[in-house]
């Protein structure tokens, strides 16, 4: 072969050995294959460690349901039953001990990430209501007219 293919060969041959090589010095000796459970079976080992001492953001509705049972119970019994109450309300990080870190949103932008309408008929929403918010009452909050909890019944 000419020399203008072997070289060009030899060059990327030696960056795939250089790349083994600072492989061996760069990954950390945890690292390969421990099990499937991650992608492809690599993963660093101590890695799991790290993400145990890691806060939990999201506690689910069962979290919810010691404190505010009411709520709780009315939302599964509604047509937002198989919303998670953290989807509106934000991750309950710390929430019973520093009721603060949980505000309430009550803007509209949060409805209307479900609930703006979306005329497609492949917008794989099925028969869930949809409003045209330039002109369902664009000044007003949802949360003044629609309980959240109860979204069958008009707001106290």
């Amino acid at each position: 072969m000419k020399n203008h293919v072997w070289r060009p060969l030899w060059v990327a041959l030696g960056i795939v050995a250089l790349i083994l090589l600072l492989r061996q010095f760069m990954a950390p000796a945890d690292f390969g294959i421990h099990g499937r459970n991650f992608t492809y079976g690599f993963h660093r080992l101590s890695n799991i460690d790290e993400w145990r001492t890691m806060p939990v953001k999201y506690q689910g509705k069962a979290g919810c349901l010691e404190c505010h049972e009411e709520q709780a119970v009315a939302a599964t019994a509604s047509r937002h039953r198989d919303i998670q109450c953290e989807n509106c309300h934000g991750p309950a990080l710390a929430h019973p001990d520093n009721p603060a870190l949980l505000p309430i949103d009550r803007g509209r932008d949060l409805c209307l990430r479900c609930h703006a309408l979306l005329p497609y008929p492949t917008s794989l929403r099925g028969a869930l209501k949809g409003i045209e918010p330039a002109t369902h009452y664009p000044e007003a909050l949802c949360s003044e007219c629609h309980n959240p909890h109860k979204p069958d019944q008009e707001a106290p």
